[in-house]
């Protein structure tokens, strides 16, 4: 592992690239211990403060953990999809905010990818995962329900539907289009929707899912997306008179 003293980069930044680097390339293995403070200082040239920032970065990526004591130090830490869920709401969402990305285009990205999920959720959804779309239906329809409760509850229900297809990769990918996308268009169109006509559809898809009925949920999901879309489009003109 090496850096570069002439760069202009952070060392502190560059000595967490060099770790993580050598952690993907498989040189550091999943629970190998790191060298110690001193011993990277050294290896880097560096100051032991310098090593130090540099650890906390990789933690804050959840790349390794820090244990205490006489057999402790860092350590290359398993990943899991959960643990990485966060990061991917969080840059998705700065995504679509910095780039000023189109309604349009979220939407299409984003009904997109939860449609793709439908006939796996259809074959493989659990009874937990219709009793969790259930409960936030029945949420959805309480008459003191907040706005921002009514949208949290919309994406708890669309993540129940993800989750549903029981595929690391696909819940992983998902975070940041129904965590990250969804709290965005509800920002948008929450004044103007139809709760009963968003319940409605919510209900047809988790009918759809009892029955595994994968067609009608891309159906329903597909007229979601078409409400949501109008919605925008009428929000936007109202705005621009």
């Amino acid at each position: 592992m090496k850096i570069d003293p002439n760069s202009s980069a952070d060392l502190s930044a560059q000595i967490a690239q060099a770790i993580r680097d050598a952690i993907v390339d498989g040189k550091l293995i999943v629970d190998e211990r790191l060298p110690s403070e001193a011993e990277m200082a050294d290896q880097f040239n560096v100051s032991r403060p310098t090593v130090r920032e540099a650890l906390k970065r990789l933690a804050a990526q959840s790349l390794i953990r820090t244990q205490r004591g006489a057999t402790g130090g860092a350590f290359v830490n398993r990943l899991s999809f959960p643990d990485a869920y966060a990061q991917q709401i969080t840059t998705s969402t700065l995504l679509l905010s910095m780039n000023a990305v189109s309604f349009d285009t979220a939407c299409e990205a984003r009904y997109a990818l939860e449609r793709a999920c439908a006939p796996l959720s259809a074959q493989r959804r659990t009874a937990d995962h219709l009793a969790t779309m259930r409960a936030e239906i029945h949420r959805q329809q309480q008459p003191g329900l907040t706005d921002e409760a009514f949208c949290d509850s919309d994406v708890a229900f669309h993540r129940a539907l993800v989750d549903g297809a029981q595929n690391p990769v696909l819940s992983y990918q998902l975070a940041g289009a129904v965590e990250g996308m969804q709290p965005l268009m509800n920002m948008i169109t929450f004044t103007a929707r139809s709760r009963n006509q968003i319940v409605s559809l919510h209900t047809a898809i988790a009918d759809a899912l009892e029955r595994r009925d994968a067609p009608a949920v891309d159906d329903t999901l597909k007229e979601l997306s078409g409400y949501t879309q109008s919605l925008a489009r009428d929000v936007m003109a109202k705005r621009a008179r």
